[in-house]
């Protein structure tokens, strides 16, 4: 085995961890993907026998090409588009892989991931990194540009974000109950049933695309979420159960069987909470789906 091969050897050891460093900087398993590659072609491109911490040295890499990528982003859309829904991982009720279950560890949900989507992107990297994956300030800092107290900011100001975020029941049988018990009132057009398991202070998030320029619709409150729900009566006959980043879920086709939308809820105490919607068309054809199908 020559160097090369020894080194692109250690480097698989650490992809899936730093797949879920990139996926948790940019909410899209296909961006983090570009940014794994890019840590491999940089690390490949370097004295790797000046490294004495290989991992460490490529967490640290890969969050500066997402940083970059995030600035990217943002410098390509106007500043009031709004954050965007992140792309969710999908999988079968009876079981995550192994690979999703590190993706998606720190209860890594569609409602944490749009808080993270509305931070700075210096201010979800300092977050991230420390806070999730133990990397020092010294080292952001070096990757920001700031100081160390500065970069302590940033991750304070984020963390008070995040805890802002609210966190699901665990069981997750539990939570299908209650979707269960949301789509039943839906298509039966119930409107006092669904008040029943929305939360009073229910917050509903979607991403049309570009089918709505502005970003992310966003409604409150449990009758305008219920009257929301009742408007899509039609498409929870459709409705095909999953677990979307780890909790109940449902993926709703329309009327050609195409995939209409992927819907995160977030339960707490028996209720709905949170309900986030992925429904912008384009990206909506980049998922795998086929495991519906089993």
């Amino acid at each position: 085995m020559n160097e090369k091969e020894y080194l692109a050897q250690r480097f698989e050891t650490y992809r899936t961890h730093l797949r879920a460093v990139a996926y948790r900087m940019l909410g899209s398993l296909n961006e983090a993907d570009d940014a794994v590659q890019d840590s491999w072609l940089r690390l490949d491109g370097s004295n790797a026998s000046d490294v004495e911490n290989l991992k460490a040295w490529l967490t640290t890499v890969v969050g500066r090409v997402c940083l970059d990528m995030l600035r990217s982003r943002r410098s390509r859309r106007e500043v009031n588009l709004g954050a965007r829904m992140p792309e969710p991982i999908l999988s079968r009720e009876n079981g995550i892989d192994p690979e999703q279950e590190a993706l998606l560890a720190d209860s890594i949900g569609l409602a944490l991931l749009v808080v993270l989507e509305m931070l700075t992107p210096a201010e979800r990297l300092a977050f991230v990194l420390h806070d999730m994956f133990a990397v020092s300030f010294d080292e952001i800092a070096a990757i920001v540009g700031r100081s160390s107290a500065a970069t302590r900011k940033l991750a304070s100001r984020a963390r008070r974000r995040v805890q802002q975020a609210n966190v699901p029941d665990g069981d997750l049988s539990g939570q299908r109950q209650v979707v269960d018990a949301f789509l039943a009132a839906a298509r039966d057009g119930d409107f006092t049933a669904l008040l029943t398991v929305l939360d009073p202070d229910v917050v509903l998030r979607a991403d049309r695309g570009d089918l709505r320029p502005g970003g992310l619709l966003e409604i409150r409150g449990a009758r305008t979420v219920a009257q929301q729900a009742l408007t899509f009566s039609q498409l929870a006959g459709s409705a095909r159960a999953a677990v979307v980043n780890g909790t109940a879920g449902i993926v709703a086709f329309g009327l050609r069987g195409n995939p209409f939308s992927v819907m995160g809820f977030t339960i707490r105490r028996g209720r709905i909470v949170e309900i986030d919607i992925l429904a912008d068309p384009a990206r909506l054809r980049q998922l795998d789906l086929a495991f519906l199908d089993g």
